[in-house]
Parts: C-alpha cells; structure tokens; sequence
C-alpha cells in the first residue's frame, strides 16, 4: 500500500472562538477523520500527526489560574496531555468511521517522545504560539503579569510565544514502524513530538519547549519512507503573495522553487504557511516522493489531483 502522513493542525480543531470546548474539539476530529478513512479504504496506508498549540495553551492558563489551590503543570507534560486527549478523539472517530465503512483496519495512538538539542537556539528565542490569540494591548499585559513571551503571530492578533527546538530523534519510530508494518494505523508525535533530551547516561527527561508538528512529521515521513506527505490545513490551496493584490493560488511547485520562495521572504508568513513550506523541503530532500497541502474537506480531492497544492522534487 502506499503510505502517507496526515498532518492535522492544532487550530483546526477549533472552528471559532465559540467552539472551544472538549466537545467542540471532538466533534472537528470527526470531520476530519471521516476523509482520512475515506484515505485508508481507498489503499493507503496512513500515519497521522496532529498539532497542539490551543490544547496547551488552554492547560497551560488553567494551571496558572488554580495555582493558589493547585500545582502547575510543566510544558512537556502538557504536551504528553495533548497527545493522549487529542489521540482518544482521533482515534474514536476513525474506529467508528471505519467501523461503517466496512474497513477492518485498527488504530493506535503512541505517546511519542522527540529528542532536542539541549543547545538548540530555539531556547533563546521562544517563537512557536500557543493558546487563543489577543489584542496587542493584552498581550501587553500578559507579559507584564503573567511574564509571558508574546508576540504578533501571522497577522492573526498576539499569542504566547515558548521554546520551539528543531526534532532530532522520534524515540518510539520502530514501535510506530513495527505497528505500521502490522497493518495498524498510528496516530504519533502528536504536538511535534514530547520534547526530551538526552543526560550524560542517555537517560531522558522533558524539557518546557513545543516542537513544530510539521517539523517532526517530515521527519517521521522520511522515517517510515512515507509516499505522500500531507498537511491538513485552513486554506484548500498555498497562495503567493499572501494579502496583496498581487495573490494567486498554487496548484503545483518543486522543492527548488518552495526554497526560492521562502528565500525571498515575502510570500509564507511566520507561524502560518513558512514552517510548513520548510517540513515539506526536509521531507523531500529527506527522500520523500511527493507532498501536498489543502483543507481537510478536500483530502480526497486533492489526492485525486483535483485541487490542493503538489510539491515534488
């Protein structure tokens, strides 16, 4: 069969600022899910990635606001939350849509560690956005009270900015391997991965830092010597020349010219399309075929050639 990573955003998950909760949440998965088993009884043989950067930031300010009762949670363990609660919605909604398709596949999710660099100058610079998004002038507060990060995140108001290191090592890649092989559909480094590092005995421990999921996927695409790298997003096409009157929408580009683009550093803005853009380029110069970007409504389309946008080598 061929293979491919499914690259679910964080935010996708979350439709609107009124449609936030846990129910919400599970309710996104499912439509979600219902094109990824259209994916999977059409022959593919699939691994899914999901981002987590709202589900943090929301475990993240309840803890800080019970505090005086409670003790607060670290970032890593945050994101091991993130994986276990988004992967039970993931993988409840495929069950059951399998389950009608007449597909008897079965699904798991891992709780996946990813090792960093404890060096890497992604701890200096906090830049990866987690939680809802504010005004300026509360996140002027924010890090005045609270002591935040903050900055402007992709033209879609501020956020808290943390540590975001770049994936060196998927520790638990032959239990997600040995599991594909078996003909298990794996939900894996969920929110980019738990970020570990290394002691002087090789033993792990967590470090407070959010690793970019489509980072990580690409690596894991390489890893299980994926076909298909898809990234599931908002929009069903990139454009260039995002916002201006010069914008046009994509249907196919190389690697050569995805670098190109990114060179010139107006086309992919920081913390939307530009991370995206790079894992595709670490995908393909990793050894991948083909990677493709849409909406999650037009999966099965865009497989077919009909819309989304094809980047190959």
């Amino acid at each position: 069969m061929p293979r491919v990573v499914v690259a679910i955003g964080g935010n996708s998950l979350i439709t609107d600022k009124d449609h936030q909760s846990v129910e919400d949440q599970y309710i996104a998965a499912g439509q979600t899910d219902h094109h990824i088993a259209s994916l999977v009884r059409d022959g593919w043989d699939v691994a899914i990635s999901h981002g987590n950067g709202p589900q943090v930031g929301f475990i993240l300010r309840r803890s800080e606001l019970s505090r005086h009762e409670l003790h607060e949670v670290p970032l890593d363990a945050c994101v091991a939350d993130t994986q276990g609660a988004i992967g039970y919605a993931l993988q409840q909604n495929l069950d059951n849509d399998l389950r009608l398709m007449g597909v008897d596949r079965q699904v798991a999710t891992v709780i996946t560690q990813v090792e960093v660099d404890p060096h890497d100058p992604g701890f200096l610079n906090p830049t990866k956005g987690i939680g809802p998004f504010f005004s300026k002038d509360e996140a002027a507060e924010r890090r005045s009270v609270d002591g935040w990060d903050v900055a402007e995140d992709a033209g879609r108001g501020w956020r808290r900015m943390v540590a975001s290191p770049h994936p060196v090592r998927i520790v638990e890649i032959d239990i997600v391997k040995h599991l594909m092989d078996s003909g298990i559909i794996v939900i894996t480094v969920g929110g980019g991965g738990i970020p570990v590092v290394p002691d002087e005995h090789g033993n792990l421990r967590g470090v407070p830092a959010v690793i970019d999921k489509d980072n990580t996927s690409a690596l894991l695409g390489n890893e299980i010597e994926a076909d298909m790298f898809l990234i599931s997003t908002a929009v069903e096409k990139v454009s260039l020349s995002w916002g201006t009157p010069e914008q046009r929408w994509v249907d196919h580009m190389t690697v050569d010219q995805v670098k190109d683009h990114l060179a010139e550093g107006t086309h992919f803005a920081e913390g939307s399309m530009a991370p995206k853009m790079r894992a595709v380029v670490a995908f393909l110069e990793g050894g991948g075929t083909e990677a493709l970007i849409t909406n999650p409504e037009n999966i099965e389309r865009a497989l077919a050639g009909e819309t989304g946008t094809r980047i190959t080598a």
